[in-house]
């Protein structure tokens, strides 16, 4: 049988448990949020000024 100890400690873990899933999910939504489309990121173009067959 368990004591009130054992209840008291396995609650607390529970309620830790869901702490952090729940902090899991705010992370990811906002992630999600601040995520940018690949459609809306520009491609970077190398800069080849330094060249000095370019100038």
């Amino acid at each position: 049988m368990r004591s009130r100890d054992d209840e008291s400690v396995s609650r607390g873990e529970e309620m830790e448990a869901a702490e952090r899933e729940a902090a899991k999910q705010r992370l990811l939504e906002q992630a999600e949020a601040e995520r940018v489309p690949v459609e809306d990121t520009t491609r970077a173009v190398p800069d080849r000024r330094w060249r000095s067959d370019q100038r």
